[in-house]
This record gives C-alpha cells, sequence and structure tokens, in this order.
C-alpha cells in the first residue's frame, strides 16, 4: 500500500481521537480491562458492532503514548498481511520510535493479521478489538495459548444507560425521581443500549443492523443467498424471545437446507446479533433435541426492525433480562450456564441459572404492576419447576411490584425490572 496515503489515514484517525475524546460524553463502562494489559498478554475486545469497543480501547491506554489505527476503513480495503509493517513503521514515524501502546481496531478484516500480533506481544502492550467471536479460531488462538485475554462489550447496561443520560443512581429514590427512571426504563426497553442510539436516535439502529449483516455475516461469509438469509435474521428479530427450530426456519425462508439454516444461525451469533438459549434437561440428549430460544443483542433492533403487530413490551422485557444475564455471566459470573425450562405440560420459566452441577436460581418474567396482574399460571409455573430441579431460589421479575411472599412452603421474591437492573 502507499506508504503516503496510510500516514493520512492514519494522522485523520488520530486527529478524530483527539476531538472524540475531547468532545464526546464518554462514560466509563462496566466492563473492567485494565488489568489484562500485561506483557505478554494481548487484549481481545470482543463484541456486536459499534457496542463501544473503540471507545473503551482508547480509555485503557489514555494518559499513556499509543498508537491507533481502525481497519474498518474504506480506503484500508484490500490492505494484506505484508502491509502491516508498514502500518509500524508510520506508527514509529507519527508517535515516536518509544511508542508500545498498540491498538488495531475491527482486525479481523486482514487475512493473516494473527502472526503480525504474535510478534508484537513480546515488547508491546496490544488491545485487538473485533466485531466477530470467530477472531480467535486462528493462528492467534493457537499460538497465544495462555497468553491472550478475550472479553465480550455488549452495549449499554441500564445503569450505562442512565449515566449517559446524567440520570444519578441512588439506593433510594424520590417519587419524582422514581417517575423519572420509569421514564428512561420505557426508553431503554425501546432505544436499547447503542451508543450511537443515545446519541443521534433510533434512526442510527437500521445503520447499525445493516453493518452487522453486511459486513459481519454476507461479506465475511461470502453469502450468496442474501436475501433469504435478510429473511432469517428479520425472523428471528421480530421472534426474540421465542422458541424456534432450524426446520421452521427453512420452511419461512424457502431454503432447502438445514445446513445452510444451520450455518446461518451461527454466523448471526458469532455476529453477536442473537443469543441461543436452550432448553434445560438433566438429560443431556433431551437438550439437544428440544427447540431453543432466541434473543436479540439490543431491544433497538426489535424495535426498529422487527415486524411487530402491536407494541409487546412483555417481550422487551424478557430479551432485556436475557441480554443482562448474558452481560453479567460476561463480565463477572464466568461459572454460570443460563437456560430456559419447560416440561411436557408446557409449563415454562423463562430463565434458569446453573452453577456446577445445581440450579442456583430460578427467573420469571412478568408485566405487571400489581400482585393482581400476575397470572397465576406464572407462580404455578416456578413452583413446579423449583421442585424438578431441587432450587429454592425463586425471583419473579416484575414492571413494578415488590415484595415477598410464601406460597406453598416456597419463598419467592417479587423485584420490579428497574431495580433488578440497578443490582439495587
Amino acid at each position: 500500500m502507499d506508504l503516503e496515503l496510510l500516514k493520512v489515514i492514519i494522522e485523520e484517525q488520530r486527529e478524530g481521537i483527539k476531538k472524540l475524546m475531547k468532545t464526546e460524553n464518554i462514560i466509563e463502562r462496566e466492563l473492567k480491562v485494565g488489568n489484562f494489559i500485561k506483557y505478554p498478554n494481548s487484549l481481545v475486545i470482543l463484541g456486536v458492532r459499534r457496542a463501544g469497543k473503540s471507545v473503551l480501547s482508547l480509555q485503557t491506554f489514555y494518559g499513556e503514548k499509543f498508537a491507533y489505527i481502525n481497519f474498518d476503513d474504506e480506503r484500508l480495503i484490500g490492505l494484506d498481511t505484508k502491509d502491516l509493517n508498514q502500518i509500524l513503521q508510520v506508527f514509529y514515524e507519527l508517535y515516536g520510535p518509544d511508542v508500545d501502546h498498540l491498538i488495531f481496531d475491527e482486525i479481523q478484516n486482514i487475512q493473516g493479521w494473527e502472526l503480525f500480533v504474535t510478534r508484537l506481544r513480546d515488547t508491546n502492550k496490544v488491545i485487538v478489538t473485533g466485531s466477530n467471536s470467530k477472531l480467535l479460531s486462528g493462528e492467534l488462538a493457537t499460538r497465544l495459548t495462555g497468553r491472550h485475554i478475550d472479553v465480550i462489550l455488549f452495549p449499554f447496561s441500564f445503569r450505562e444507560f442512565l449515566k449517559y443520560k446524567k440520570f444519578e443512581i441512588k439506593p433510594t429514590f424520590t417519587t419524582k425521581e422514581k417517575a423519572q427512571l420509569i421514564l428512561l426504563l420505557k426508553n431503554y426497553l425501546k432505544e436499547g443500549g447503542f451508543p450511537e442510539a443515545a446519541k443521534f436516535g433510533e434512526e442510527i439502529v437500521a445503520s447499525i443492523y445493516n453493518d452487522i449483516l453486511t459486513k459481519d455475516i454476507i461479506n465475511r461469509h461470502k453469502i450468496k443467498n442474501i436475501e433469504d438469509l435478510r429473511k432469517v435474521a428479520r425472523y428471528l428479530v421480530s421472534n426474540s424471545a421465542n422458541e424456534f427450530t432450524l426446520e421452521s426456519l427453512r420452511s419461512i425462508s424457502g431454503v432447502k437446507s438445514l445446513i445452510t439454516v444451520s450455518n446461518w444461525v451461527r454466523y448471526m451469533e458469532e455476529a453477536y446479533l442473537l443469543f441461543r438459549l436452550e432448553r434445560f434437561s438433566f438429560k443431556l440428549k433431551q437438550t439437544f433435541k428440544a427447540p431453543k430460544k432466541i434473543y436479540c443483542i439490543d431491544n433497538s433492533i426489535i424495535s426498529n426492525v422487527g415486524v411487530k403487530l402491536s407494541e409487546d413490551i412483555s417481550g422487551l422485557m424478557e430479551n432485556t433480562v436475557a441480554i443482562e444475564l448474558f452481560r453479567r455471566k460476561s463480565y463477572n459470573q464466568k461459572r454460570w450456564e443460563i437456560y430456559y425450562w419447560k416440561d411436557h405440560q408446557q409449563h415454562e420459566v423463562d430463565f434458569l441459572i446453573k452453577e456446577g452441577f445445581s440450579i442456583s436460581q430460578i427467573i420469571q418474567v412478568t408485566y405487571a404492576s400489581s400482585r393482581e396482574f400476575i397470572k397465576p399460571r406464572e407462580i404455578n409455573n416456578i413452583l413446579l419447576a423449583s421442585k424438578e430441579l431441587h432450587c429454592n431460589n425463586l425471583l419473579i421479575i416484575t414492571w413494578d411490584y415488590e415484595s415477598e411472599e410464601k406460597i406453598k412452603g416456597k419463598r419467592i421474591r417479587f423485584v420490579p425490572l428497574w431495580k433488578w437492573l440497578l443490582n439495587l
């Protein structure tokens, strides 16, 4: 690649960083990565496109002398492995020969990048970001065994969303503050947590969704049957918090091959667009055979891309709880295994958390603001699950009802969604 053009690109990105850090409303994220940057480790920040990976990497090195390049720049299309050393040369020219903190943003666009990072890691602190979980499937995973740390960054949590909106989180709230909090929660359920959506509004979400499909799935995997893939993606987004089977996807898409449909769903998961939840059973074979539930990475995509005949607050609540559980597992609770539960009589609970060999919590989600609106079947189902799974830690997440009751010898906690999301 032309060296002078490369200098222009890196210098322009450098100026963009300066402006970003000075003028934008940048908040501290809940994912703490500073302690992971140690020689000879490389830090790999993964996550859905536009979740804030770039800003998190900049925050991590801010105040240090660091060099940065974002490969998600159309002028860098066609960049080859042999050009990576030129980038290093430009770094030294622009930042000085002593620069040893390096950020390579969306590096999965470059074939063969793994060996380049492998060579740098012993003498440099390196952060790599990527929008695909398969980023670590190649040389880096095999050559850096035990010498890289990978983390997944999610879009804003509700706590981060409130922080961005400059709403102070306190142990208790006045009546007026709680009314503001509930209004912000309604906004969060629809707007989701993409930082750019919080800044520019929901109009940006369709663009984010299209970038995920185009750059991280269609282009990456060289998909030819583009319209059918888009149809499957939209169907799954529209049916977030519902069960699906590969057979049902094949029938709505018109694609003949189950393997093709299965691959498409896997690609969407690898791009962090969707999360698949398995049905729990003590018999592993039943878990494999049972339908799965699907959840979308962010409610804004459901609201703006999904096909809905009416607003489904209950479904948005369940999707929000699911993503928050995945977030907590990724950030702090590595031992968690998350499932849903359904018996042969179709009694269902939304979530259960397994730790080791036992079930540590059973969770039901309901759009109810008072006890009278909680359907008897929701309580009955959680009691049935408690008996079968031998778990007494029972939680029903409500819209705005809080209590603790003993029912049929079991103690059930009822916690409002806002309080559960804030961990209060």
